[in-house]
């Protein structure tokens, strides 16, 4: 391909479909973006100066213990059913390999293990709430 200057090569005979492509595929970049150009862009509306923030401001405290992450994109559940109780709470003390929420992830519910013993010291996400993959779970101290 490099040779001859393609960027595609399809083959097609008797059962066999072989496509070879290099490089982006222009149409479906342009046809992605074709919905863009009809959204107007933002303009800046110069506002009011901001106020200076006073010397002493406080910092938001630090974030204490090791946090347990999602391992996946889904929506977090901190118990197996609407009308059982919380698998975890505040204070509570987990082995390594106990479950402490259920993440769904395409109809499917995935029980999510404590990777580490400890105790719980925050529950960083509201039951019933979107997760993404690297979202602190949970605390642990």
């Amino acid at each position: 391909m490099e040779e001859h200057g393609l960027s595609l090569f399809h083959l097609e005979e008797e059962g066999v479909n072989l496509k070879l492509k290099k490089g982006a595929d222009a149409d479906a970049i342009r046809e992605a973006l074709g919905g863009l150009a009809a959204i107007p862009a933002p303009v800046a509306v110069p506002g009011p100066a901001p106020a200076a923030a006073p010397a002493t401001e406080e910092l938001p405290p630090a974030e204490s213990g090791r946090a347990i992450e999602s391992p996946m994109v889904g929506t977090f559940y901190r118990k197996p059913a609407p009308d059982a109780d919380n698998f975890v709470e505040v204070g509570d003390k987990v082995s390594e390999g106990q479950t402490i929420c259920i993440i769904e992830a395409m109809k499917v519910m995935n029980e999510i293990k404590a990777e580490t013993s400890g105790t719980i010291s925050e529950i960083c996400v509201e039951d019933a709430s979107p997760v993404q993959y690297g979202d602190a779970l949970f605390r642990v101290t």
